[in-house]
C-alpha cells in the first residue's frame, strides 16, 4: 500500500478520519484558530493603539526643548536674592549663533485679549511667534497662510486666528483679508490654522490668535524683551545639549550666578516622548508574549490531541503495517492529519484577526490624520501561519514518531 504526501487518496482518507470525530476536530481547529487570531490581532493591535496615542502628539514636534526666566535664586553681582531679569532678543540671536544643536526655533510671548469684528467679541489667548513655529507646532491651514519670516522681519499688523476665534467672529464667511481688534489694535488677518493634536506650545492654537512676535512687542510696548524661547533639535541629537551654552550666555549677560540652577528654568520634551517610546515597546513586547503563549497553547493541544488519536488508531496502524504500510507511510499519515488542521484552522484565523483589525481601523478613522494602524500586513501573517505550520508540525512528530514505531503484534493485540 503506497501513502504519499500529495496523494489524493491519502486526503480524503484524513478527511473522513477527521469528520468521524467532529467534536473533538473542533475544538483542535479552533485552539489553532484562536491562537493565531490571537497573535495577529494582538500583533496589529498593538501598533495601532499606538497610532491612535500618538494622535495626541500629531503635528508636535517630539524633539522639542525650551528656556525661560525664572526669579535668581542666590544673590550675585548686586542682585538680590529673589529679584527678578528678562530674556531678550539679544539673548535669543546670541543663543542661536552659540548653541550646538538647534534646528527650529522661535521667540514666544503670550497675553490674553478680547478679539472684536462689529459687535461680536470673543477672549482669546494672544502669541506672537517667529515663523519657524509652523515647523515645531504644525497647524492646519483652513485658510490662507501663517506666519512667516517676511511678517516678523517687516513688523507687519497682520494675524491668523484659531478656527474657533473665526468661527466665533465671523459666523462661516471667510475672514482672511478683513481687520480684527485685539484690546482696540486692528490687525489684517491673513489666515485661519487650527491644530492636528491636544498637545501644544503656551495655548491651544484653535482658541488663539497668532502674531508677529516683532509685531506684538510693538504693540504691547514690550520693547525687545522675550517671554520663551521654544527650539528643536536635529534628529539624533538631544535639546538638552544645548543647556550649558543657553546657561553661559544668559548668565553672563544678566549677572546671574553660575551655580543658580533655578533662575533659568529649561524644559525638554523628549525626555517625556522617550518615556511613551519605552511605554509602546512594552505594550508591544507584551502584546507579542500573550498572543505566542496563546499560539503554543493551541500547538501544546494539538500534540495532545494527535497522542490521543495514535492511541485510539494503535490496531489500525497496526492492521496496515501488516498488509505491507511502511512506518513512513504511517508517519505521514499521522503528520498530514497535524498539518491539515494547522493550515486550514491556522488560516482561517489569521483571516479573521485580520477582519477584526480592518473594522477597529475604519472604526479609528480620522480625516486629518489618516488611519491609526490597526492593520496586519501580507508578510506579518504569512509569518505567523508559517509559524504556526513550524510548530504544529513539531507537535505531530512525537505521535507520528510514536505511531512509526508501533509493532504489527504489539498493535493487533492492543486492547
Amino acid at each position: 500500500m503506497k501513502t504519499s504526501f500529495f496523494d489524493i487518496e491519502n486526503w480524503r482518507e484524513i478527511g473522513a478520519t477527521l469528520a468521524r470525530n467532529k467534536t473533538r476536530t473542533f475544538l483542535t481547529a479552533f485552539g489553532i484558530f484562536w491562537g493565531t487570531a490571537m497573535l495577529a490581532m494582538l500583533f496589529g493591535g498593538a501598533r495601532g493603539f499606538e497610532g491612535v496615542m500618538r494622535r495626541n502628539f500629531a503635528g508636535f514636534s517630539t524633539n522639542l526643548g525650551g528656556c525661560f526666566p525664572n526669579r535668581r535664586t542666590e544673590p550675585y553681582k548686586g542682585f538680590n536674592k529673589g529679584s527678578s531679569w528678562g530674556m531678550t532678543v539679544q539673548d535669543v540671536e546670541l543663543i542661536r549663533r552659540l548653541a550646538p544643536a538647534i534646528e527650529y526655533s522661535t521667540e514666544m510671548n503670550q497675553r490674553s485679549a478680547t478679539a472684536a469684528y462689529g459687535t461680536k467679541t470673543k477672549n482669546a489667548s494672544v502669541a506672537g511667534v517667529e515663523g519657524d513655529y509652523a515647523k515645531i507646532m504644525i497647524p492646519v491651514i483652513s485658510e490662507g497662510r501663517f506666519i512667516n519670516h517676511s511678517d516678523v522681519s517687516l513688523e507687519r499688523k497682520v494675524a491668523v486666528l484659531g478656527k474657533n476665534v473665526a468661527t466665533s467672529l465671523f459666523g462661516n464667511d471667510s475672514p482672511v483679508g478683513k481687520y480684527v481688534s485685539l484690546d482696540g489694535l486692528y490687525f489684517l488677518v491673513v489666515g485661519v490654522a487650527s491644530q492636528l493634536s491636544d498637545a501644544s506650545i503656551g495655548m491651544r492654537l484653535d482658541d488663539g490668535v497668532i502674531l508677529p512676535s516683532s509685531t506684538m512687542r510693538r504693540a504691547c510696548n514690550w520693547g525687545n524683551s522675550v517671554g520663551f524661547f521654544i527650539y528643536t533639535a536635529p534628529q539624533g541629537r538631544s535639546p538638552s545639549e544645548n543647556e550649558p551654552v543657553i546657561r553661559r550666555v544668559l548668565s553672563s549677560a544678566h549677572s546671574i550666578s553660575p551655580d543658580d540652577r533655578q533662575a533659568i528654568e529649561f524644559v525638554d520634551i523628549s525626555e517625556q516622548f522617550e518615556m511613551i517610546d519605552n511605554l509602546f515597546l512594552g505594550i508591544s513586547l507584551l502584546a507579542l508574549f500573550v498572543g505566542f503563549g496563546s499560539l503554543l497553547a493551541g500547538v501544546i493541544g494539538v500534540g495532545n490531541i494527535m497522542w490521543i488519536v495514535v492511541k485510539e488508531r494503535t490496531q489500525e496502524f497496526g492492521i496496515r503495517r501488516a498488509i505491507g504500510a511502511k512506518p513512513l507511510d504511517i508517519t505521514i499519515q499521522v503528520l498530514s492529519e497535524s498539518i491539515m488542521l494547522t493550515l486550514v484552522a491556522g488560516s482561517l484565523g489569521v483571516c479573521f484577526g485580520a477582519l477584526v483589525l480592518g473594522i477597529a481601523d475604519r472604526v479609528t478613522y480620522d480625516p486629518l490624520l489618516g488611519h491609526a494602524g490597526f492593520e496586519l500586513s501580507f508578510r506579518a501573517a504569512i509569518i505567523i501561519v508559517a509559524l504556526f505550520f513550524l510548530l504544529g508540525s513539531a507537535a505531530g512528530t512525537i505521535p507520528a514518531i510514536r505511531a512509526m514505531r508501533i509493532k504489527p503484534i504489539e498493535a493487533l493485540n492492543d486492547k
